[in-house]
């Protein structure tokens, strides 16, 4: 996690009072925290509304995995890192998913400079 977001939950969590269960619960409109926490079908209910009013008016939910995996591939991450991320079973579904491709002309053993010179018998 990114140093950022956890700053910014770790605020949330001193600010929320919240010490057990889930760490973000359901408000309700008068402003009272409930214990239940939020299910998917409210986060994407306020990622529509939020995308809806930035201008986005067709959002799906792995538009954001994909925004999310995309830069972490050109910026040069590990495509097993990116799986990893996204959850997917191998490597080849997530080439195809991203439209990344393996960079093999930048192998990551070509990092890794090993001289045998004078080291054989």
């Amino acid at each position: 996690m990114p140093a950022w977001c956890k700053s910014l939950v770790d605020l949330w969590l001193r600010d929320s009072g919240v010490d057990e269960g889930s760490v973000f619960r359901r408000v309700l409109k008068n402003g009272v925290r409930q214990n239940a926490g939020v299910t998917p079908n409210m986060v994407w209910d306020v990622v529509k509304r939020c995308a809806k009013n930035a201008g986005f008016d067709h959002l799906a939910p792995h538009d954001l995995r994909r925004t999310c995996a995309r830069p972490c591939c050109e910026g040069g991450g590990e495509l097993e890192q990116i799986q990893f991320l996204l959850g997917h079973a191998s490597v080849q579904m997530t080439e195809r998913y991203i439209g990344c491709k393996q960079r093999l002309r930048e192998a990551v053993h070509d990092r890794v400079h090993i001289s045998l010179a004078g080291k054989l018998p």
